[in-house]
């Protein structure tokens, strides 16, 4: 099953990656012809697009290899980075693209609004279609993974490499439609300043997407608690069993956008006759069911540990 996701997935990329760069083309040539700093901009940002797209298919393709010696874990992490990458990347272009603007702004230049016009349209639409290809990933790839009860414990679960990349893809489409604005502006009022103006306000666009795509990153790299996850609620529950008197030394994470990992040390009740095997198959039910946590190290405990002593290290 995750074999044919990831295949589905790639697909999804690399056609992504083809109606992108025939964009970039279009949107290089277009520029040039009409002068408009706007499209250009936007033709910088498809060029990224590209970029993160290829960078995602690497990320992904790299990432489905097994564990090792040396990667305990795998390579799961490689989607996290590639989407930090992609953060700032996009961080990059908001920069670029200010400085260009204003430059432009200080040495304005005749722009051919017609011509712009044409290319941001058809810019536009190729950006929708790929966000749509791009969009429709999680719904139908895991949708039937988990129930409702679940998925409202823990409603966060998109894969952090595939939004980078989405983001990227709506970014454009949202920069194309200002040029548009920009094109249709210029064409009835002649007013030129209209087009590094434009550019500014794609640069906050790009800006604001890049901050979402590198918190998250650094969210998961930092080993903060996943979204939509909170330690406490996790702690009540696990104390809640019958099986167990309290919980320490519990931890929550991240190890890429779609996998949560847990340890805890649990001190066993010992006015109940709990049965260690029992008792596990309890702790991990309630942590798949009600969080859907499924890699877990729960360790058992006849008594609490004080400052770090008795194993809790």
């Amino acid at each position: 099953m995750i074999a044919h996701q990831s295949t589905g997935v790639q697909r999804r990329f690399i056609w992504s990656m083809v109606f992108t760069g025939l964009t970039l083309i279009a949107e290089v040539i277009g520029g040039l012809l009409s002068g408009s700093l706007a499209l250009l901009s936007d033709a910088a940002h498809v060029f990224m697009d590209i970029f993160a797209l290829g960078l995602s298919l690497l990320a992904l393709n790299l990432s489905t290899r097994p564990a090792d010696d040396q990667h305990s874990f795998g390579w799961h992490r490689l989607e996290v980075l590639a989407a930090l990458i992609n953060g700032a990347t996009l961080l990059v272009i908001a920069i670029g693209i200010w400085v260009e603007a204003v430059q432009r702004w200080s040495h304005p230049v005749e722009i051919r609004s017609m011509e712009m016009l044409i290319i941001a349209v058809i810019g536009l639409v190729v950006n929708v279609v790929v966000a749509i290809t791009l969009g429709g990933h999680d719904h139908h790839d895991h949708a039937h993974e988990h129930d409702h009860s679940a998925h409202e414990k823990n409603p966060i679960r998109k894969d952090l490499n595939l939004n980078s990349a989405f983001l990227h893809v709506v970014g454009d489409a949202i920069s194309s439609v200002g040029v548009i604005i920009a094109a249709i502006i210029i064409q009835f009022t002649g007013l030129n300043w209209v087009d590094p103006l434009i550019s500014i306000l794609i640069g906050v666009i790009i800006l604001a997407s890049s901050f979402r795509v590198l918190k998250s990153a650094l969210h998961i790299l930092v080993e903060g608690v996943p979204e939509g996850l909170s330690v406490h609620e996790i702690h009540d529950s696990l104390t809640g069993l019958p099986e167990v008197a309290s919980v320490h030394d519990l931890h929550v994470w991240n190890l890429c956008s779609g996998t949560v990992a847990l340890s805890a040390h649990l001190v066993l009740n010992p006015a109940g006759e709990a049965q260690p095997d029992a008792t596990m198959r309890n702790v991990k039910k309630l942590l798949r069911e009600e969080y859907r946590i499924e890699h877990t190290t729960i360790q058992f405990e006849e008594t609490p540990c004080l400052n770090g002593q008795g194993g809790c290290n």
